[in-house]
């Protein structure tokens, strides 16, 4: 059987990085872009880095900031309002992967009629995203969700996290600098940096033939296990938001070739709990780590060793360990170990096992998983 690898996303990325956004735009043919931002983004006046530039090259951008933390496919109505409203003929997102993911949504509808869940990937919906979408040009300000060089927009539809695919979607270009990322506070680069471990190591071990997904994944498993802590410690530490950024980028470039279960049960906790999405994988990581390693016990002791562990280990040790060595590193950086710990309640937990089980992500898990497994395992993170 024939295997696919395409990585096709341009990526600018370094410090200062950010000074080259309006040569990005025109090459992309962006002259009118829609700024998506979340409202966090403009409070903490990041928009200081990109609004100049702009300005300099004559641009006059329209705001789009009227949108959920998790955003919705409402949100998503009122941002093609905007766009038109703008006349724009581009998108440009800058934030996190609220901001991305709302980005390429918006450049979604552009030329594709809601409602929304018709483009639902869990149900083949991609096949319905036929039209050209507008240029878009992503600049991350967290180093988590690798949003901007993915080919996915994640929106909640109907009280569900649904998963939106395309190759239409990727950015014409990803800004990464680490400048943008500096004033993260503690917990938010903790819980973002977890769930970028998380995309590179469930990558890792998907199912399926991908060997260029597997490099990229296990250097960015070893990208975040050297300097994680280092940037929750010291924010204003530039190379390991540097290399957080990149750890987070190959996360998402890596999961083209699938998830697992651990984000099936994330992508309940959001819209059952209000779970931030990076804090919901962290809690479940070690559970599912431990209940899948029978089935990828090699996998698990290469990452072990991209995680810190010992070479000369045995590989049944080494992937023995993997679990430790997460449950260490997001202990380091001061998350919850508990769901309990974290505001979900136990009755909430048929409702958890009933959104995962109906979640995708779970298809490419290394070991198939029951009803009865989502019990257990949420269970067992409780």
């Amino acid at each position: 059987m024939a295997s696919v690898m395409s990585f096709p996303t341009r990526i600018v990325y370094g410090r200062g990085a950010i000074k080259e956004l309006t040569n990005e735009l025109k090459r992309a043919g962006a002259t009118r872009p829609l700024l998506v931002t979340d409202k966090g983004i403009l409070s903490a006046g990041l928009l200081r880095f990109v609004t100049p530039l702009l300005e300099q090259a004559g641009i006059k951008p329209q705001v789009f900031s009227e949108f959920e933390a998790n955003p919705t496919e409402r949100d998503a109505l009122r941002g093609i309002e905007a766009y038109r409203a703008a006349k724009a003929d581009s998108v440009l997102g800058v934030g996190g992967g609220a901001s991305l993911d709302m980005a390429k949504a918006v450049a979604l509808l552009v030329n594709h009629p809601p409602p929304l869940g018709q483009y639902d990937d869990a149900k083949g919906g991609d096949a319905r995203i036929t039209q050209p979408v507008p240029p878009i040009v992503q600049v991350p300000t967290t180093a988590g969700t690798g949003s901007e060089v993915g080919r996915s927009t994640v929106l909640v539809i109907d009280g569900t996290k649904t998963v939106l695919f395309s190759p239409a979607l990727m950015a014409k270009a990803a800004i990464l600098d680490p400048e943008l990322t500096v004033g993260l506070p503690p917990f938010i680069t903790a819980a973002t940096g977890m769930d970028a471990l998380t995309h590179n190591l469930e990558a890792y071990v998907a199912k399926g033939d991908h060997p260029l997904a597997d490099a990229i994944a296990i250097d960015g498993l070893r990208r975040i296990a050297l300097h994680l802590k280092r940037a929750v410690e010291n924010g204003k530490d530039l190379e390991a938001r540097e290399q957080m950024l990149l750890g987070s980028a190959f996360g998402a470039i890596a999961f083209q070739k699938g998830l697992g279960a651990c984000h099936s049960v994330a992508h309940a906790l959001t819209p059952v709990a209000g779970t931030h999405h990076g804090l919901a994988n962290s809690l479940m990581l070690p559970a599912v780590v431990s209940f899948n390693r029978s089935a990828a016990e090699q996998r698990f002791a290469d990452a072990a060793v991209a995680l810190g562990a010992d070479p000369k280990m045995s590989v049944a040790e080494r992937a023995h360990l993997c679990a430790e060595l997460v449950d260490d590193l997001r202990g380091a950086c001061g998350l919850p170990r508990r769901l309990s710990q974290a505001g979900v309640k136990r009755e909430m937990i048929p409702q958890l096992v009933e959104k995962a089980l109906a979640d995708a992500c779970h298809q490419s898990n290394p070991r198939p998983v029951t009803q009865v497994d989502f019990e257990r395992l949420i269970n067992e993170a409780f």
